[in-house]
């Protein structure tokens, strides 16, 4: 069963420029390091345009399975992007505004 995890935030105002950089060096990272990303399906990122908050993202990443979830998770829990990009990245976010779920197709 498709499992897709999807993740929600808005950047603070400030810095939507740093963030432009730091989107750079997110697909590098995951260009550069693909056995870290071997699990995930797909991958899209969308920015919002009308409506809801000025500012927000969704980035929606794609598993076959719930174990495969997993495995990717655990794995990048480990590796040195929780320690270099992922500061970095909360450091970009609006207090309370980033949210995980966990979504399956309806059929």
């Amino acid at each position: 069963m498709t499992i897709f995890m999807v993740e929600t935030y808005v950047i603070k105002p400030e810095k939507e420029a740093e963030f432009t950089a730091f989107l750079k060096k997110w697909f590098a990272y995951k260009e550069k390091h693909p056995q870290l990303f071997k699990e995930v399906k797909s991958y899209k990122i969308f920015a919002h345009l009308l409506g809801g908050n000025r500012g927000g993202y969704v980035e929606m990443f794609e598993f076959d399975n719930f174990a495969e979830l997993e495995k990717w998770v655990n794995r990048l829990m480990q590796s040195d992007f929780m320690t270099t990009l992922h500061p970095e990245f909360m450091a970009l976010v609006a207090p309370a505004t980033d949210s995980i779920s966990l979504w399956n197709p309806v059929k």
